[in-house]
């Protein structure tokens, strides 16, 4: 029988190629595709002008199509565990390589636990109903509800808005992380294109709360994702990256601060997934999370599951590990990508591998203006 998989959200812009080479040592693969957004300073205050409070309103996740099968090689390619911390404030990042790629928390000093109760992955098994996901689950954590706690996490997690090519306005999630250029937004591949369609008009608004915007609007530059999600929507590869242009003289984690970033880690790790679902039974208003031992996706994908009652809209907010309650500092390590239709219960994120990586690189590289 065909199971459908629900895409959380959607995309954005036109194409023109920029590749980064593979590490050393490494499977060697495409480079990441990036595009221009609003080049000029007239087109960026024409995108401002356009997010009315009345069109954010409106706006709404939208279905997208099953991912498609046969169109990679293989899942995300591996290298050096690699990450940069999070940053408050108008802190500069640091860089650390992780050796043995165990990730301690750059807050404590110690390794990040959960504030709620819970258990352990059960073993992972092949198969494709709702039932084999649920006895690979970890025991809940947290499902999903409004996170209350403040941190980090309220100014760095955002909302993004878009308009399709067919004219309709949509939203995703996304996240502020360290970069060198202080500009970059990590989010979801499908959150910048789907079904080779260019959307137009990308903002990403931080800090979003009940309609408020108390950071500001900032507006996309130049949009990048991997390759394999710009060829063949391979949702392995769910991954894009977007710079945005300064606003009022100031960059972006200038401003709100900066989640750090991971790469290459090990799975199954205890993860933190925030977003703004705007499905029922929510309605994009308030930043949700939900926590649980991540495991691997028993049914179709490379990605990693968590158990999550999240909705569209929810499509490219982070998944942390390393993640301080006390700060709402943490190492993004994934994004919300995707559900089945037959478990709405759980989110699927995509490993972030060096595809992932060399899409971060090249929009760490990236003039913001």
């Amino acid at each position: 029988m065909h199971r459908r998989v629900v895409l959380l959200s959607v995309v954005a812009l036109a194409v023109a190629g920029a590749t980064v080479p593979a590490q050393a040592g490494t499977t060697s693969s495409p480079g990441p595709v990036g595009w221009s957004g609003a080049g000029t300073s007239s087109e960026r205050r024409t995108v401002m002008e356009y997010w009315t409070p009345e069109r954010m309103r409106a706006a709404r996740p939208l279905s997208a199509p099953a991912p498609r099968r046969g169109t990679s090689s293989g899942g995300p390619t591996q290298g050096t565990p690699w990450a940069t911390r999070g940053v408050t404030g108008t802190r500069r990042i640091t860089t650390s390589s992780w050796t043995g790629g165990t990730a301690s928390s750059p807050h404590t000093g110690g390794t990040a636990t959960s504030p709620h109760t819970g258990g352990t992955a059960a073993s992972t098994r092949a198969g494709g109903t709702a039932a084999a996901a649920r006895q690979a689950a970890p025991v809940q954590n947290s499902p999903g509800q409004a996170w209350a706690d403040g941190g980090g996490v309220v100014r760095t997690v955002g909302r993004v808005f878009f308009t399709t090519a067919e004219g309709r306005t949509a939203s995703c999630s996304g996240t502020a992380v360290t970069s060198a250029n202080e500009s970059v937004v990590m989010t979801a591949g499908h959150c910048v294109k789907l079904n080779g369609a260019a959307h137009r008009n990308w903002v990403f608004v931080p800090g979003f709360a009940d309609g408020r915007r108390p950071f500001g609007t900032w507006v996309a530059t130049r949009l990048l994702t991997t390759q394999q999600w710009n060829t063949n929507e391979d949702i392995n590869f769910d991954v894009a990256a977007v710079v945005v242009a300064p606003l009022q003289g100031r960059t972006l984690t200038a401003v709100v601060g900066g989640q750090g970033v991971a790469f290459n880690q090990p799975t199954g790790r205890q993860m933190f997934s925030f977003g703004y679902p705007a499905a029922d039974p929510f309605d994009g208003s308030d930043l949700v999370f939900c926590s649980g031992k991540a495991f691997k996706d028993p049914v179709r994908t490379r990605d990693q599951g968590l158990r999550c009652a999240m909705t569209g809209g929810s499509s490219g907010g982070p998944w942390f590990e390393g993640f301080d309650t006390s700060t709402g500092l943490g190492w993004l390590n994934s994004v919300n990508s995707f559900k089945y239709d037959f478990a709405p219960d759980f989110m699927f994120g995509p490993f972030f591998g060096n595809e992932a990586m060399a899409v971060y690189q090249a929009a760490q590289r990236s003039g913001a203006a």
